[in-house]
């Protein structure tokens, strides 16, 4: 059976977590600092603190926007259900803001509605690596928290029809990565998160004003918050894969879309086409979950359903109402196995499966 998820741990990531276990050095260290280094020189933010999970990281943020008790902040239906608890726990209202049909994102249009509702910050999770349009989303004038767990490394180019030049052009100038649009960052080192540390989670400040703010907040956070050595290293050595690992998943991306477009099933819209971080491949179903699911199966090929842990998910039926679209979403979603370890064969079976799903 091909798995739907599969670890891109490979020897290099074995050897930096063995060493630490070797060298009985597996608490917050050197390993720590050298991650927060590297994701530095990748993303160019400011400054950041890599925490034990997202839960930590988030309350650090909003510490750091010194935001009053109670205040309701936007989080998407289809974001993972943790944004949900953890701005519950930590003393807000969560508001859960629908999706468009198109991206399975918040959009501006959505967010301004969030607005309208009371809601005075967005947490913003850029699922399935796709981007949406963060310039109109921060021209509204909300403050925005980041969530890159999926989406590290996509950029979203300058628009040609803005700065006067052709596509090809601006494509190679003025691109801006994901992460860089929020007051913070975050960037989740869970499982099956785009870089795994096997769990844990960093803080990002894009900008220098921030990060002097935040900085204030976590020079004074305990050890136990602070991502240990081990995870370290393995969130470490995975950023330094990245490219590697990107170029794998888009290769596969690219095959199974084209074989997806002969079939009545589609995939998200994604605006950023290129500029795109690959997270899985999600199809959008024509017909019915349980028959795709069985057929897939029969294929030794195993699906999921793409937002199982997600906000709407997890909602009573009377708190998702209004939430309509990303209810359908949840329902007729799946996620095909899609990893840089996936061999070439098994490629081929996953890409004649979608071309002939139900």
């Amino acid at each position: 059976m091909i798995q739907t998820f599969s670890s891109t741990i490979r020897r290099k990531e074995m050897d930096a977590v063995l060493t630490c276990m070797v060298d009985e050095k597996i608490g917050p260290g050197e390993l720590n600092a050298r991650f927060i280094q590297t994701l530095k020189e990748f993303t160019g933010c400011d400054g950041a603190v890599a925490f034990r999970s997202p839960s930590i990281a988030l309350s650090y943020a909003l510490k750091a926007l010194d935001l009053p008790a109670g205040t309701p902040v936007m989080i998407s239906a289809l974001a993972p259900f943790w944004q949900y608890c953890a701005v519950e726990s930590l003393g807000y209202k969560p508001l859960v803001l629908d999706v468009s049909e198109t991206t399975g994102l918040v959009n501006a249009q959505i967010v301004q509605e969030g607005i309208s509702a009371g809601g005075r910050l967005l947490l913003l999770h850029e699922t399935n690596g796709i981007l949406p349009d963060l310039e109109e989303i921060i021209a509204l004038g909300i403050p925005v928290i980041e969530d890159i767990s999926h989406s590290i490394g996509a950029v979203l180019p300058e628009k040609a029809e803005e700065s006067g030049e052709t596509k090809e052009t601006s494509s190679k100038k003025n691109n801006r990565r994901a992460g860089s649009f929020g007051l913070y960052t975050i960037l989740g080192l869970e499982e099956f998160d785009t870089v795994t540390g096997g769990g844990g989670a960093v803080l990002m400040a894009p900008g220098r004003r921030e990060w002097v703010v935040l900085k204030n907040y976590t020079d004074a956070a305990p050890r136990t918050d602070i991502l240990p050595d081990i995870n370290s290293a393995l969130a470490w050595i995975q950023l330094k894969e990245f490219n590697r690992n990107e170029q794998a998943r888009k290769t596969l991306f690219a095959v199974y879309q084209r074989a997806l477009m002969s079939g009545k099933n589609k995939t998200f819209v994604r605006e950023a086409d290129e500029g795109s971080t690959i997270w899985s491949f999600p199809v959008v179903l024509n017909g019915s979950f349980k028959d795709v699911k069985q057929y897939a199966s029969r294929k030794d090929i195993e699906i999921r359903s793409a937002y199982s842990d997600s906000v709407v998910a997890h909602l009573e039926e009377s708190e998702a109402l209004n939430l309509k679209v990303a209810k359908a979403l949840n329902l007729r979603t799946v996620l095909f196995p899609l990893y840089p370890r996936l061999g070439s064969e098994s490629a081929s079976k996953i890409a004649r499966v979608l071309g002939t799903l139900p």
